[in-house]
């Protein structure tokens, strides 16, 4: 073929194809650089790269167990309280745990936001509002709203008193007439306030003044917990919500555990003990008899509630 008809020939070629006739060379150039890079590589470069995201998926996969293997390669058990003997604290002895405040200002603010009703309310419609005392830091248990959304939640349970159509909580501002008062109370304030003979034992109480109600609650225990609880802080949190409310609504006498090894009343002082021989030694003008009948803790006035 003359120089003159390969010209012509790639004048045709360009004016048919367009853009496509410069396109085409270098999509050729491309392929053929990646094909001459793919072998010409390293032979355990795909090795490499399968083992490196093998070793991902396992390491996904597994979960805690590679975080858990010791300096040896090997694998450890977790703690298992089976191992450790069981806690022996005297009853003044609050559990091991985080700080709390030993005296606030006596003054209170009121923390949570108002709108919980529960129950029916046949016979008493409680108005109450949440606060805490000035001087009392709440950060470590989750905030001032983290504590009024517990006590919303424990009252609201149908597990709790509004089991019984006669009760209703609602939960109002400080200008809505409120009849209770749930105070979160440093440790000094609660001894001035509810004084008596438990004072070295940390306990929390109910008063009524001028016709209204002032449930305390002790912020050692809410923080620390009790012994008999066996490290069960929400649990606990949520019987002391119930028992000292239960003192509000007119439950006034405490109950014994009625026999071994069932759920205790809520109105037992299961703070101090689970054991009736043991709560009589603390109070013999109480109602506990002095059998050794020990019952488990329980944080609820109907924990079986019924079926509808």
């Amino acid at each position: 073929m003359s120089p003159g008809s390969r010209e012509a020939a790639l004048a045709r070629y360009a004016r048919e194809l367009g853009w496509r006739a410069y396109a085409i060379p270098v999509l050729v150039v491309i392929t053929v650089w990646v094909l001459v890079d793919v072998f010409s590589a390293p032979a355990d470069r795909g090795a490499q790269d399968s083992g490196s995201v093998n070793s991902t998926a396992q390491s996904t996969d597994r979960g805690d167990a590679t975080d858990t293997a010791g300096t040896d390669g090997g694998r450890r058990p977790g703690p298992d309280p089976a191992d450790s003997p069981r806690q022996q604290l005297a009853v003044d002895q609050l559990p091991p745990g985080g700080p709390y405040a030993e005296q606030g200002g006596g003054t209170y603010r009121v923390v949570g936001a108002p709108g919980l009703a529960a129950g029916e309310g046949a016979e008493q419609v409680v108005r109450f509002v949440v606060e805490v005392e000035d001087g009392v830091d709440t950060s470590g248990s989750g905030g001032d709203d983290a504590l009024s959304a517990m006590i919303d939640a424990t009252l609201a349970n149908p597990k709790s008193w509004i089991n019984d159509p006669a009760f209703r909580f609602e939960h109002v501002g400080p200008g809505d007439d409120p009849d209770m008062r749930i105070q979160l109370t440093s440790v000094g304030t609660t001894r001035e306030v509810c004084g008596g003979r438990d004072l070295e034992m940390e306990t929390s109480c109910h008063i009524r003044v001028d016709g209204e109600s002032r449930v305390i609650i002790n912020e050692s225990r809410w923080v620390r917990g009790a012994a008999p609880f066996n490290g069960d802080l929400g649990s606990y949190r949520q019987y002391l919500i119930n028992h000292e409310v239960g003192h509000g609504l007119g439950f006034a006498e405490h109950e014994a555990c009625s026999a071994e090894g069932e759920l205790a009343p809520i109105m037992m002082q299961q703070t101090l003990s689970l054991n009736n021989a043991e709560l009589y030694t603390f109070s013999p003008e109480e109602v506990y008899p002095d059998e050794n009948v020990t019952c488990q803790y329980n944080p609820w006035p109907y924990p079986r509630p019924a079926v509808l």
